[in-house]
C-alpha cells in the first residue's frame, strides 16, 4: 500500500489553477461619498446597475453614489397579524373571559384531564 500513496503535494492546500489565459469580466469602478466625507470605490460589472446607496467601510452610514440622487424611504411595512390579533377579530374581550372561566371550571371538576407533557 505505501508504494501507491500521493507524494510531494499537500491535498486542498494549493490550487493547481493557474490564471493564464483567463479574461475577466469587463469592469467599472463605482465612487461612493459617505456623510462624513469618507470617499471609496468598488468594483462592478459593466452590465450591473449600479446601487444608489452603499454602507460606508469605515463607519457604517449610508454613502451616496456620485453624482447620484437619494432614493425616497421605502413605506413603513404594515407589522404582521398575530395570532392574538386574529383572535380579538373573531371574539371580544368578554365572550374570552367567559370561555376562559367555562374551561378552568372543566379542568377542577376533573371532566378535563391535564395532557402530561
Amino acid at each position: 500500500m505505501a508504494e501507491r500513496s500521493l507524494r510531494g503535494m499537500k491535498i486542498g492546500a494549493n490550487s493547481l489553477e493557474s490564471e493564464d489565459g483567463v479574461e475577466l469580466a469587463p469592469r467599472m469602478m463605482a465612487e461612493f461619498t459617505c456623510p462624513d466625507g469618507h470617499v471609496f470605490s468598488l468594483p462592478f460589472s459593466v452590465d450591473a446597475e449600479l446601487p444608489p446607496v452603499w454602507e460606508c467601510k469605515v463607519c457604517g452610514k449610508e454613502a451616496l453614489l456620485r453624482d447620484a440622487t437619494k432614493p425616497e424611504p421605502k413605506k413603513p411595512v404594515k407589522p404582521p397579524r398575530t395570532h392574538w390579533d386574529m383572535l380579538l377579530e373573531r371574539r371580544s374581550i368578554e365572550e374570552l373571559e367567559v370561555l376562559l372561566e367555562e374551561r378552568l371550571a372543566l379542568l377542577r371538576s376533573g371532566e378535563l384531564r391535564r395532557r402530561s407533557a
